[in-house]
């Protein structure tokens, strides 16, 4: 008899989803749809909350613990303690403790396996710390985890700043970025999924070792780009990996998708910035209060 054709593998990848200004709506539906499309893991890409408040960590890890399926959770730049930089560089983690062992954590599933890698840092030697920056202990802890992985087995990294320099040292959007991406195009990886930018992406990275495929999902929160709040929809039969950016508004996902990273996660403003057809670019940020 011949063999069977392998199992698709369903995954959720969410990102920004900043409670303290969440879509409550949005959120109610993500759950449902986890309920009932049963995904084999869901991979949040940073940024659960608005300002790492106390309240916002608690109404976040509530709703993760209230997903009925596998879950890892990456930090972004707005989970580091903003307002108590004693805390911010001695025990960053802190408000993370209801869900630390999903915390950059590794799901293996059949075939493939969900390596995390770090990329928001306590401090940095420029101003902007919101911006990403991957270490040299990182990214060895991220590869040493793909080289453990059985032969055969595909690994999709995750990691809450996509891996794009964008700049100068200074105002690189990811500091090292590009050194991580050619290393892990030298290794069995099927993409990297990111969040940040607000907006969802698939695109192709060129590296010295070969292309990388570099997949971002947008909000789940009031904070919107040029997009209304979405998230990834994976699956994997073995041989391909198909993206969906699932939204209320029924938005089809070449036109949720931009075409490139921005350099920074501010709303565009300027002609020629990279904005998706349906451009809802609110013209300030919510207010937080």
């Amino acid at each position: 008899m011949p063999d069977s054709a392998p199992p698709t593998t369903l995954l959720f990848h969410l990102s920004d989803i900043h409670f303290g200004l969440e879509d409550r709506v949005a959120l109610d539906w993500v759950k449902r749809e986890i309920a009932q499309r049963r995904p084999q893991a869901v991979a949040v890409t940073g940024d659960l909350t608005m300002r790492a408040r106390h309240r916002e960590f608690d109404a976040a890890t509530r709703w993760i613990q209230s997903l009925d399926a596998p879950v890892t959770v990456e930090v972004g730049n707005h989970d580091m303690p903003y307002f108590n930089l004693i805390e911010r560089f001695f025990d960053p983690y802190r408000r993370f403790r209801a869900i630390e062992g999903l915390i950059e954590r590794e799901i293996d599933l059949p075939g493939l396996a969900i390596v995390p890698l770090k990329t928001a840092v306590r401090g940095q030697p420029r101003l902007n710390w919101s911006k990403g920056w991957v270490s040299r202990s990182s990214l060895a802890k991220c590869l040493a985890a793909i080289d453990a992985l059985p032969k055969g087995v595909k690994a999709l990294v995750t990691a809450h700043h996509p891996l794009r320099e964008v700049g100068t040292r200074g105002t690189a959007l990811t500091v090292n970025g590009m050194k991580a991406l050619t290393e892990l195009a030298q290794r069995p990886v099927l993409a990297v999924l990111s969040g940040h930018v607000h907006d969802p992406f698939d695109i192709i990275e060129e590296t010295p070792a070969g292309p990388v495929r570099m997949i971002g999902a947008g909000t789940l929160s009031q904070r919107l780009r040029s997009t209304p709040p979405s998230f990834n929809e994976l699956t994997w039969n073995g041989e391909t990996l198909t993206v969906r950016a699932r939204n209320l508004e029924r938005v089809p996902t070449d036109a949720m998708q931009i075409d490139d990273v921005p350099e920074n996660a501010l709303p565009p403003r300027e002609p020629g910035e990279p904005i998706a057809p349906v451009n809802q670019v609110p013209e300030v940020d919510p207010p937080v209060h």
